[in-house]
Order: structure tokens, then C-alpha cells, then sequence
């Protein structure tokens, strides 16, 4: 009697259709309508940037990987969604060499020491971006209209910041109207290039969430639980803020690009629904913290990077029983 050999392997057994190249190309998919509006507004000095960035974070993993003996990578669309959400991520106007030094950051630093693509601890791009802004404040704080702005320095007597959060900031009573709206969802404002269209990325978000790229919870607890802790902690007071001052909150600054593009990376979230919840409140929270209270206008950046420092933490107690176990008396 012949005896079959059998081959035995572990799990999984099924294999899906879905390849990293496949999300990863989905992913620029979603973003290519803001890059569209952020080069169409900030013009030569927007794309510059956008090309430098993207073409430094490609050029640094090849170039550490080939050092290093690995396989090169770069063919997986990570490194030129890293570089793009960078350049998302800073003024138009800066220098030459602040989009190059970041890529290298986020790409050798903070993604190829670790491991590389799925074993980084840490949001790459994120993390260039506070480095940056850590050690080149005044070009990372230097803000750039694009053509008939609406959000000029001019728009509110006394103030000479260019955002609106700025503008928020020191007069928290300034009350938007229908151009301010128009201006956050349609690009006329100032800020880093992934601001400058509200619209787009929300737009963006929704494709990736019909193609299923990324799960729904963490987007919509983050921007969900923003909105109730900024009507809790108002910057007037508790409970004080209206439905059109949270909302225009919620459009401001890199809210959207971050709850959609960044929140959401496979490698640095939760993997368990009941952990994508927390990590989605857990943002919110911080986001208006920081925004509101402390020093700086804007908190999503830091929100998300901090957040990903407990993702271990939330997915060790947010896993599921596994069946079968005995429970202790």
C-alpha cells in the first residue's frame, strides 16, 4: 500500500488576492486628488517639494538596502507614499534640503532600522515631520498662500499668523463664515500642502474605505471623538462651542489627512477592532489637548505618534479570548 506524503505548514492557509503593491498603489490613488490641489494652488514650490521628498525616500531605501546587502523594496510603492505624505506634511516654501533630510529620517531612522516596511514602531512620516519641526521650527513654521488665498495674514486685523488655526488660536471668538468654510474644503488656505484641501482627503478617505484598504473604526471614532472633546474642552470654555466652530475644527489643519492616511498604517495601529476603537478615541483626545491647550496649534501629528507608542499595549489587552481556553475559578 503506497502512504501519500502530506506537506505540513502553518497558517495561513488561504491566501487573498491583496498584495502590498495593490493597497500600496490604492493608497496613492487616494491621495493623488490632494496632490493635485496642492500643486494646483502652491504652484512650482509645491511640486518641488512633493518631488524632492518622494524622489529622497525612494533613493534612501534603495541605497541603504543595497548597502546593506537586502533585497531592494522599492518597487512596493511604500517608500514613495512615505516620501508624499512627508512633503503632505510640510510648507511649500521650504528650503531645498528640509523635504531630502526628512526622507532619509523617515526612511533609514525610522522604517529600515526597525526592520523595514510592517516592523517600524512609529509612523516614518510623522516622525520625520516632528524631527523637523523640533530642529527647523521657523521653516517648518513658515507658511505659504496659494493664489487668492482667502486666509491671508490680512484676513483678521492684529494677527500675522497664516493659519487658521493660528487665527483660532489667538482670537478664539473669530466666528467662520461661509467663504471660511469654502476656503478649508477648496484649498484656498495657508498651511503645510496635505492642508490645503479638506475635500480631497476626505474623498480620498472614502476610496480607501470602498476598496477596503483601511477599516472604518479608527477614522470615524478619531473624528468622531474630536468633535465631542473639543465641544467639552472648548477653547471659550467647557461646553461653549457651536456646531459650526467644532466643524470647522474638524476641516482645519491635517485632521483628515492624518484620521485617513496615517491613523490607519497596517504597521503602527491596533489590530484588533476593539484596539482600532481606542487608538481612534485615544487621538481624538489628544489631538484636542494639544491643539487647544498647549503650545502649538496643531495636535494631530503628535496625537498619532503617541498613540503609536501604546499600540502593543492596546493589542495585548484588546485580544480576543481563544477558544477553548479554560477559565480560572
Amino acid at each position: 500500500m503506497e502512504h501519500q506524503l502530506l506537506t505540513v505548514s502553518s497558517s495561513p492557509h488561504i491566501i487573498g488576492k491583496d498584495t502590498t503593491v495593490r493597497r500600496m498603489r490604492d493608497v496613492l490613488i487616494a491621495l493623488m486628488p490632494a496632490f493635485l490641489f496642492g500643486v494646483y494652488f502652491y504652484g512650482i514650490p509645491g511640486l518641488l517639494t512633493i518631488v524632492l521628498a518622494v524622489v529622497s525616500a525612494v533613493f534612501a531605501e534603495a541605497l541603504y538596502q543595497k548597502v546593506m546587502g537586502k533585497k531592494v523594496t522599492v518597487y512596493d510603492f511604500s517608500a514613495i507614499i512615505t516620501g508624499l505624505l512627508l512633503a503632505f506634511n510640510i510648507p511649500p516654501s521650504v528650503p531645498f534640503w528640509i523635504p531630502i533630510l526628512g526622507s532619509f529620517f523617515a526612511i533609514i531612522v525610522v522604517k529600515q532600522l526597525f526592520g523595514g516596511l510592517g516592523a517600524n514602531f512609529i509612523n516614518p512620516a510623522l516622525a520625520a515631520r516632528a524631527f523637523l519641526l523640533a530642529s527647523f521650527p521657523v521653516h517648518m513654521t513658515n507658511w505659504t498662500f496659494g493664489p487668492d488665498s482667502i486666509a491671508s495674514p490680512t484676513a483678521v486685523d492684529g494677527v500675522a499668523t497664516a493659519t487658521y488655526l493660528a487665527i483660532l488660536r489667538t482670537i478664539p471668538e473669530f466666528t467662520p463664515g461661509q467663504s471660511d468654510f469654502m476656503a478649508v474644503l477648496f484649498g484656498k488656505v495657508g498651511g503645510s500642502i496635505g492642508e490645503v484641501s479638506a475635500a480631497a482627503l476626505i474623498a480620498g478617505g472614502i476610496y480607501l474605505l470602498a476598496r477596503r484598504v483601511i477599516n472604518w473604526r479608527i477614522p470615524v471614532f478619531y473624528i468622531a471623538s474630536f468633535a465631542v472633546f473639543a465641544f467639552i474642552f472648548w477653547r471659550n470654555g467647557f461646553f461653549a462651542a457651536s456646531p459650526e466652530s467644532i466643524m470647522f475644527e474638524l476641516l482645519n489643519g491635517g485632521l483628515m489627512l492624518g484620521a485617513f492616511f496615517m491613523a490607519t498604517d497596517y504597521a503602527t495601529s491596533p489590530i484588533t477592532p476593539k484596539g482600532k476603537i481606542i487608538m481612534g478615541i485615544g487621538c481624538g483626545f489628544l489631538a484636542v489637548m494639544i491643539r487647544f491647550y498647549s503650545g502649538y496649534p496643531e495636535g494631530v501629528c503628535y496625537s498619532i505618534l503617541i498613540m503609536n507608542i501604546f499600540v502593543p499595549l492596546i493589542d495585548k489587552y484588546t485580544r480576543p479570548r481563544v477558544y477553548g481556553r479554560r477559565i480560572k475559578a
